[in-house]
């Protein structure tokens, strides 16, 4: 069964409260494209260490992998 992408974009994703924790994704990848730490298409991810991608500040962030980190995601949910 194929995924309906436009319904979970309408169900999810455009709740007003996940958009601004994209947001706070995006602005964290930004600051840490600024510093030279990732760019685009390099396979890596911005992690914040406490899990709240609210909390921007440098001692918060760091890059993994895109494995690593998503893994690492993964394992705190259940």
């Amino acid at each position: 069964m194929a995924r309906n992408y436009k319904k979970e974009y309408e169900n999810f994703h455009s709740r007003p409260e996940e958009k601004k924790r994209r947001a706070e994704r995006n602005k964290a990848r930004k600051l840490m494209e600024k510093k030279g730490l990732v760019r685009r298409g390099d396979n890596k991810d911005v992690d914040h260490k406490d899990r709240n991608t609210g909390n921007n500040s440098p001692s918060n962030l760091r890059v993994s992998s895109r494995k690593t980190n998503r893994s690492r995601n993964s394992k705190k949910k259940g």
